[in-house]
């Protein structure tokens, strides 16, 4: 089986950078992988991309030595089982707020006895090799959202469920539930003293801390001591190079970089 090449980061103390896919298209989504990145991921929340097109991201992303990630609608063990099935290397489960529901995303991730995941790695079998079964459970990686005002105030006990093995913070949610604007950066310290919360708890619970963003926080996360951390999205990356080709040719036109920052 090959292994994850999240894992095999994380075991050296480095922080893992990557892609984010919002546009259904295997084509972009290799693309993306193609770029460098340590992990893209598909995402069937808040993305436009159902199942199939998924399966075909996937495809696209396999082509390299990147880490294919899905985060999920919901947290689910029937799409996270599936999408697993589908050959994705790791899970973002979105809006886990208490322990309950962290112990809910591992079960999910993991076949018995530490889990309820049903077995039928159809195409994980091919991509990831025929010793699929016996290593998966090790190397799957089950990455939770800590996204709200009470995921943080239960951060301790998030991270302390056995088999969570990163978290994956959503500035802009959490935003709106401490009453600010959604944004992937924020100066309040209401804010900044929540991320610096959530780090401290995952580094006593050798949890690897993550974080949406782009390429501007991307830079200030990795200070932060985050380890997972987003870089850039397929829309942002088309929106941003669009509007900058276009005002090369029509120099009164200023690109509105907003789509980058999403």
């Amino acid at each position: 089986m090959r292994e994850n090449p999240l894992r095999a980061i994380w075991a050296r103390g480095g922080a893992a950078l990557g892609g984010w896919c919002t546009v259904p298209s295997s084509f972009s989504a290799e693309i993306m992988a193609h770029s460098g990145f340590d992990w893209v991921c598909v995402d069937m929340q808040h993305g436009m991309i159902d199942f199939a097109q998924m399966v075909h991201m996937l495809q696209g992303i396999s082509s390299t030595d990147t880490a294919p990630l899905v985060r999920v609608p919901r947290n689910e063990p029937g799409i996270i089982g599936k999408s697993l099935d589908a050959g994705a290397w790791g899970i973002i489960v979105p809006m886990v707020n208490t322990r309950e529901e962290a112990e809910e995303a591992v079960a999910a991730c993991r076949y018995a006895p530490v889990g309820i995941r049903s077995y039928g790695p159809l195409r994980a079998n091919f991509y990831a090799g025929s010793d699929y079964f016996a290593r998966a459970n090790g190397e799957v990686t089950c990455i939770v959202m800590i996204e709200t005002r009470t995921a943080v105030d239960n951060v301790e006990d998030i991270v302390s469920v056995p088999g969570v093995d990163a978290v994956y913070m959503g500035p802009a949610d959490l935003s709106v539930t401490l009453g600010l604007p959604p944004a992937p950066d924020q100066t309040d310290r209401i804010f900044t003293d929540a991320l610096e919360r959530v780090v401290d708890a995952c580094r006593r619970h050798d949890v690897v801390p993550g974080i949406a963003g782009n390429a501007v926080t991307a830079v200030k996360r990795l200070q932060q001591g985050f380890r997972l951390v987003e870089v850039a999205s397929d829309a942002g990356l088309l929106g941003v190079g669009a509007a900058m080709a276009l005002a090369q040719v029509r120099p009164g036109d200023r690109p509105d970089v907003r789509s980058a920052y999403l």
